[in-house]
C-alpha cells in the first residue's frame, strides 16, 4: 500500500496539521519577538508614544490573523455589524 492509498483511506489529504502547527509555534513565537523588540526599541529610550503608535499596528495584524485562522469570522463579523443597523 502507498502512501497515497493510505491517505485516501483514512480520511484524505489536507492542511490540518500544518495549520494547527503554525497556530501552536510560529504565532506565540512571532508574538514574542514582536514584544521584545517593541521593548527594546521604544521603552529603554523613553518614547512611549512610538512604542503605542507601532502597538496599534500589532493589533491590527493580530486581527487580521484571527480573521484568517478562524472559520466563520468574516460571517460572524458581517452578521454581527449588519445587527447593529437593523436591531
Amino acid at each position: 500500500m502507498t502512501t497515497l492509498e493510505f491517505a485516501q483511506e483514512t480520511g484524505g489529504l489536507g492542511t490540518n496539521n500544518v495549520r494547527d502547527w503554525i497556530l501552536n509555534n510560529i504565532i506565540p513565537l512571532l508574538l514574542l519577538v514582536v514584544a521584545i523588540l517593541l521593548l527594546w526599541l521604544g521603552g529603554g529610550k523613553g518614547d512611549n508614544a512610538g512604542v503605542m503608535r507601532r502597538l496599534g499596528g500589532v493589533i491590527v495584524a493580530l486581527a487580521i490573523i484571527g480573521l484568517a485562522v478562524t472559520t466563520d469570522a468574516g460571517k460572524n463579523i458581517g452578521t454581527w455589524i449588519a445587527g447593529l443597523f437593523t436591531g
